[in-house]
């Protein structure tokens, strides 16, 4: 790649697929997005191919392209896999939209998109090692280690939220049953439904993550309540990957990552169960938001 060349990435949305370019510093130089088209693998290869040809019609040529989608490449077999959008599974996409474009394509699920564009040139920009998180209806995560993307022989690095809760309290065990078929993973107690799932428990009701989030601020018993479990679950949750990557960064996105009181909370509490004398990582926002994962696919081909 040159180091005047432009970055096109697509964030392949199960709702929307949205296309961005930037300019090499980082500088957006064009967004778009079109609906998902749902259910159809062919159709949703169109899409991205008709993005990607008026984008060049508008900036001039585009050499390669990254793609952020949920789920990954099986090592394998080179086919998609986990991917919440369902047509996409089994399905060999980095190959089929080569072939379609003419264009070198690389591939990363989304929450090693948000982890990318945050380390690159956003909250985490400058640090040797990021772990970026997404709180939102799921629970994933990226690491970049000095501005790349780590990846192991099973495409699964920072899948975080698919093991148990550390330190867990009786009343934690064995916990609630996850869709990966395991029960107690930390999805099941960090996510925006994992809070409001363990709030009906205890309370009944039918409140949203934000709706507790925004009850706990306003004082509302039960909602600080399940707040504060919620804060010292990711506490103890995050003080895990602490021990084990000793990340510089630990950047949050999703919905849940609006709630500014964890910023304030999550540091006082994983200090308990972070094996050394002090913390020095950061717990910061997203400098991006939404937009990271579309940012990051764009950053996939900045070697």
């Amino acid at each position: 790649m040159t180091t005047n060349e432009l970055h096109c990435g697509v964030d392949l949305g199960g709702t929307k697929i949205e296309l961005i370019v930037l300019e090499p510093n980082g500088t957006e130089r064009l967004r778009q997005r079109v609906a998902t088209p749902a259910g159809d693998y062919a159709a949703t290869l169109g899409a991205i191919c008709a993005l990607v040809g008026a984008a060049e019609a508008e900036v001039g040529a585009i050499g390669r392209v990254g793609i952020g989608t949920p789920g990954a490449i099986s090592k394998a077999t080179g086919l998609l896999k986990n991917s919440n959008s369902v047509c996409l599974n089994g399905q060999p996409l980095p190959a089929d939209l080569e072939n379609r474009l003419g264009k070198p394509v690389r591939i990363a699920n989304d929450a090693d998109c948000f982890a990318l564009s945050e380390a690159i040139d956003g909250a985490a920009a400058g640090a040797a090692t990021v772990f970026g998180v997404i709180l939102g209806t799921g629970v994933g995560a990226g690491i970049v280690v000095r501005g790349r993307l780590l990846e192991g022989p099973n495409a699964i690095a920072g899948e975080w939220g698919h093991n148990p809760l550390p330190w867990p309290a009786d009343d934690e065990r064995p916990g609630l049953s996850c869709y990966c078929g395991r029960a107690g993973c930390i999805e099941t107690f960090v996510s925006g439904p994992g809070m409001a799932a363990w709030h009906r428990r205890s309370f009944g009701g039918e409140p949203t993550a934000e709706q507790i989030a925004a009850g706990a601020e306003a004082g509302e018993t039960e909602c600080a309540e399940t707040m504060a479990r919620y804060e010292d679950r990711l506490a103890r949750a995050l003080a895990h990957v602490i021990n084990i990557i000793d990340p510089h960064v630990i950047v949050l996105g999703g919905g849940l990552s609006n709630c500014q009181r964890l910023y304030r909370r999550i540091p006082q509490l994983w200090g308990d169960y972070v094996f050394s004398d002090r913390v020095d990582t950061r717990l910061v926002p997203p400098r991006y938001g939404d937009s990271s994962g579309v940012r990051g696919a764009a950053w996939l081909w900045a070697d």
